[in-house]
This record gives structure tokens, sequence and C-alpha cells, in this order.
């Protein structure tokens, strides 16, 4: 998603860029009165609200490399006692932002964002800390993978040795600037759901979590280098694009199954682009919508085919555009996945823009769209990127959520 975020033709998703951090409800300390549960699944009540933690870039936490254990950990609380604060109930931390982790693994090196080199020890575990206090706080944490993107450059040179890129490069491909495996591979598929797994199995986390990055979004003038891969393994389907899906939809399947084996309490979720296709495209199932952008043709992500499977527990889609905007209308993309999931058992969340409040018209979109979720059985709650967003309390809409349509904690 997120950087994550890039402008994609007639739909522009933009780069979250850092304000003045001065909202009125920030919490700066005081952690002594967090409430001591025990550390398990969190049991949700009526209403999901939650936060995207973005690591990428150092968007949201740590607020920069090279921080020491307990500047890194006292941030981390200030995150959660504003969720709380906010009245919100779940974090969707990214643990694995680039092929590097947060948590030791023997499939990833550290995160270069923790310590400014990648391979680095921080000195700690991150991602036990962060599940132990948000379960204290009962906030649900979900843990946040990209499944393919080694770097966003396009070099290897910035990668540690012990890096999935440097021993399988013939594993990865370049495109638009940046580094990825490649999904047409089917060892990748190995690699991406064990080192997944590794995670469901030592941590007591209560969901994994993926974005919209499965193939990366195109680049005009550019072909996605996957003709060897497609000449070798693609020789049953009638074209690219089915076979490109068909890989995913592989590792969807895989790794949905292999969660469950492991753990079946711990949900599966995606959050894609918010829109499947366009109605001009499928008249049958496409949306009311003129998107740039589609997932099923550009991203090759057939998410309805993973809800009417079962492959996911719940979908979250980025309907990140204003209720009124033409060519991707919030409301009626809202109606669009409220249909679709009622038609399976896939639980539906919305993901909403907090980081447009301040581009919008209307300074209370926000509200009004969490207010339209509700109006469909449906949506089972939001998920607002990002967390620095609405730290800002852009035009008050983070006082006006909590003292709004979230006063009520007896929904949280």
């Amino acid at each position: 998603m997120k950087a994550i975020l890039r402008k994609v033709s007639l739909l522009a998703i933009t780069v979250l860029t850092a304000a003045s951090l001065n909202a009125s409800n920030i919490i700066v300390g005081n952690r002594n009165n967090a409430a001591k549960v025990n550390n398990q699944k969190v049991t949700r009540n009526r209403e999901l609200r939650g936060v995207w933690v973005a690591s990428v870039s150092n968007i949201d936490w740590p607020s920069k490399k090279g921080l020491s254990i307990d500047q890194q950990k006292r941030e981390f609380l200030t995150i959660l006692d504003n969720v709380k604060k906010w009245n919100m109930n779940a974090v969707f931390v990214q643990v694995k932002p680039t092929a590097d982790a947060f948590y030791p693994s023997k499939y990833s090196p550290w995160s270069e964002y923790l310590t400014g080199t990648q391979g680095v020890n921080p000195g700690y575990d991150p991602l036990k800390f962060m599940v132990e206090e948000a379960h204290k706080r009962g906030i649900e944490f979900h843990a946040w993978f990209n499944p393919y993107r080694l770097s966003t450059s396009g070099s290897r040179d910035k990668l540690s040795k012990d890096n999935i890129g440097r021993k399988k490069p013939e594993w990865t491909v370049s495109y638009g600037g940046q580094l990825y495996l490649n999904p047409g591979i089917p060892e990748v598929d190995d690699y991406v759901v064990d080192s997944i797994v590794e995670v469901v199995k030592n941590y007591d986390v209560d969901g994994i979590h993926m974005d919209d990055y499965f193939y990366p979004y195109k680049v005009k003038g550019q072909e996605y280098p996957d003709s060897a891969q497609y000449q070798k393994y693609g020789k049953n389907f009638a074209t690219v694009g089915d076979w490109r899906r068909d890989n995913v939809n592989r590792l969807i399947e895989k790794l949905h199954k292999a969660i469950k084996n492991e753990k079946e309490n711990v949900e599966f979720g995606i959050s894609p682009f918010g829109v499947w296709r366009n109605a001009s495209t499928d008249p049958s199932r496409g949306s009311a919508t003129t998107a740039g952008v589609q997932n099923y043709d550009d991203l090759y992500a057939d998410i309805l085919l993973w809800m009417n499977k079962g492959w996911i527990d719940y979908v979250a889609p980025q309907i990140y555009w204003n209720q009124g905007f033409k060519a991707a209308e919030y409301n009626t993309l809202v109606k669009w996945w409220s249909k679709y999931a009622g038609q399976t058992n896939t639980d539906l969340y919305i993901g909403q823009a907090a980081y447009k409040v301040n581009d919008w018209k209307n300074a209370k979109e926000l509200i009004n769209q969490v207010n339209f979720n509700r109006t469909y059985p449906e949506v089972k709650g939001s998920i607002f990127f990002s967390y620095k967003s609405l730290l800002t309390n852009p035009k008050n809409a983070t006082n006006s959520l909590a003292q709004g349509p979230y006063a009520n904690i007896e929904n949280q």
C-alpha cells in the first residue's frame, strides 16, 4: 500500500508525508494504567476499528532509523495508547516490508528500518514486544506482510548477505525501479509461505495481513519481465494474465491452508486496491466505476475468487476516494463490496484514507464514510491509513471519530 502508495493512472494514491504532530488528543506518557489481560487472542465484539502502522521508509514506526531500544519501545507504546484513546481496537503493523523482518527469522534479515543497516540485530524482539503490549490493552495485532517486494530500489547493493534476493538472485526481477520476488517461480511460493507461517508459529498474532502489492502496479512502457517463466510454467494457460492470476491464487490458497493448519484462530486477510473490475470490463460483475487500475487485470489479484473459495477470512478494500468522486465513488464501492462479501463467509472491513482528509473539501468526509458503512450489515468495521495521519488530527477528524461514531466504547 502504501509506498508504499503510488499514483496509478486515473486514481491517485499518494505517499503520506509527515505533518506537524499537534493533535489535541495525543498521549505522551502515563502507560501504567494499561489493562492487564492474558496474551491470548483478543475477542472482537461488533465492530473492528483498525489502524495501519507502516514501517517501510519509517512512515509510522519507528519514526526514523537507528533509534535506541527504549526510544523504539516508547514510540510504539504511544501508538497503542493513542489507538486506545481514540476508542479503536486493532493495529495492522508492517513486520516484513521488503523481505526484511521485525523479528528474528531464519528466512529474512533484520530490517534496515530498525537499525539503519539491513541484517543488524536491534538488540530485542520488536514483534514479541508489540504483540504483548497490544494485548495488554485489549488491542488486536495483525502482522502485515509484503510477500514479493525485496527492495524499494532496483539494486541489490543494500541487501544483506542473508537476504533471499542475494541467496537466490534467479528468483528475482527488477521492475519499475524496485526489486521483487517473481511469483511465476513455484519455489517462491514455498519461501513466502514458510516465512509467514514462521510468525504464526512463534507469535500470538491475531491475524496475518497483506495489502495490494501482488504483481506490481504497471509502469507505462515497461513489460513485466517474466516471459521465460511463462514459457516454462505457463503452457496450459491461454494468456499470460491467466497464468499470473493462477500464480497468485496458488499462493493465497497455500498460505491460507498453512496458517489454519498451524493455528485455526489466526485470521488471514487481504486489503486490495479498491476496484476489482470496472463494469465496462466486466458487465456482469464489475462496479460502476472508471478506474484506471483494476485488481483482476492489472495486479492479477482475483479477490472474488479468494472470497468465494473461503481462502481469506476478511477483505479490506482500499476505498481511498471521497463520496461523490466520479471515477470511483465511495458509496458505490461500499455497496459493491457489500454485495459480494454478503454472498460469502468473508468478513468485510473498509480501508479508509485518513491521509486524504486535508485534501477533501468536506471536513466531515471520514465521519460520513464511517456512518455510511454502518448502514450495510456486511461491513464489520474500518481500517485507516495510516496512524501518522490520524495523529495530526486533520480537520479535527480524529477527535470527531472518537467523540462521534467511536464514542461508544461498548462497540469497541
